[in-house]
């Protein structure tokens, strides 16, 4: 199993061998934060810390070993704590006050700046805002000249993408659950894989 500490992307679930150009057959293991290696042709998702019951996390497919746990400690708010009960940090979901808008999150990490998650494209500075705000302006007309024709149901859905910022840096992108990459070194990984359980 790979060690957790230094995972730079991962992904929740219990696909283990993904579908390939060379392999069409998918092949499945227990739930587990995992991560992508290998290429096109013969790319794993190898589980770093497997899921268990009241989101928790182990480094064991048993469930034996704990690494974390993730505790309510308010409203929209969880405590991460490790094998020892000790708190990592917390995570709190911000709701936005507007019908429209979903709610941001932010992770606290003793030491730390907090990290804000919010929608991608309404994070960052006044000038990276204009110039997010052209290019899915320009993305959304190329996509309705390009999707002539089709149906409604016939386009995929995207997930929402966040990006957590610690200031102005970058320290974390997330679309869902379904591909989260950790860009600070310093994040505690074990408060990204709780985003993860309790965004799912």
């Amino acid at each position: 199993m790979l060690s957790w500490e230094g995972v730079r992307e991962f992904t929740v679930g219990s696909v283990e061998l993904p579908a390939t150009p060379k392999r069409k057959k998918i092949g499945w293991g227990p739930k587990a934060i995992r991560v992508p290696q290998g290429g096109k042709f013969d790319r794993v998702l190898a589980a770093c810390a497997y899921v268990g019951p009241e989101r928790s996390l182990y480094l064991d497919a048993e469930l034996t070993q704990l690494l974390c746990s993730v505790v309510p400690s308010g409203e929209n708010s969880w405590s991460v704590q490790d094998a020892g009960a000790v708190t990592v940090g917390t995570i709190t979901r911000i709701p936005s006050g507007r019908p429209l808008l979903r709610p941001n999150w932010r992770i606290e990490q003793p030491g730390q700046v907090d990290v804000i998650g919010r929608t991608e494209w309404l994070s960052g500075d006044a000038k990276q805002l204009a110039e997010k705000a052209a290019g899915r302006l320009f993305t959304g007309v190329l996509d309705a000249l390009t999707s002539f024709g089709a149906e409604g149901g016939d386009q995929p859905t995207k997930e929402r993408v966040l990006e957590w910022r610690a200031g102005d840096d970058v320290v974390m992108l997330s679309e869902a659950t379904k591909s989260i990459k950790i860009k600070a070194e310093w994040l505690d990984r074990r408060l990204a894989f709780a985003y993860s359980l309790i965004a799912e």
